[in-house]
């Protein structure tokens, strides 16, 4: 675990996509209403996945998948909890194309997570998780979550998770 000035670090190995899919469920159980997760990764390293496993966790409508094409999906909870924003940055120009999409106006009551979203979506909450899943150099399925926390919401980060 490493600390900056308002941010907390710590990385995880997932060995498979099972793995990653539990990573979200129990990420899952520490968000709340208004919490942004910014994902990053190359293509195929689980994003969607780990999204999956969020929105199995928050116990929303499903199914969850890569919103590519529409941009959003809004997946409303069946649990009486927060419903799961979820975002696919990666055919945006821009941060005026991400504002287009006035996800400022359900950030608050909640999650949001932003695929493709590093460099444009930090802008839309002081706090929130940035993911980066990296690929290990061998054949497996073997991923590395870096997980960084900003802001004090997340302070406890390496004791949640």
């Amino acid at each position: 675990m490493r600390e900056r000035t308002g941010v907390r670090e710590q990385t995880v190995t997932v060995p498979t996509s099972a793995d990653m899919h539990r990573l979200g469920v129990r990420l899952a159980g520490l968000l709340s209403p208004g919490d942004l997760l910014v994902l990053s990764g190359d293509l195929g390293a689980g994003k969607t996945t780990l999204t999956q496993g969020i929105g199995e966790g928050l116990k929303v409508r499903g199914p969850i998948t890569s919103p590519t094409f529409v941009i959003a999906r809004v997946h409303p909870s069946l649990a009486g909890g927060p419903p799961l924003v979820h975002v696919d940055a990666y055919r945006l120009g821009g941060f005026a194309e991400l504002d287009d999409l006035d996800l400022d106006a359900s950030v608050a009551e909640s999650v949001t997570v932003v695929e493709w979203g590093e460099g444009l979506a930090e802008g839309l909450a002081d706090e929130r998780l940035e993911m980066i899943i990296s690929r290990g150099d061998g054949t497996d399925e073997t991923r590395e979550v870096r997980i960084v926390g900003v802001g004090h919401r997340w302070s406890d980060l390496e004791r949640d998770l």
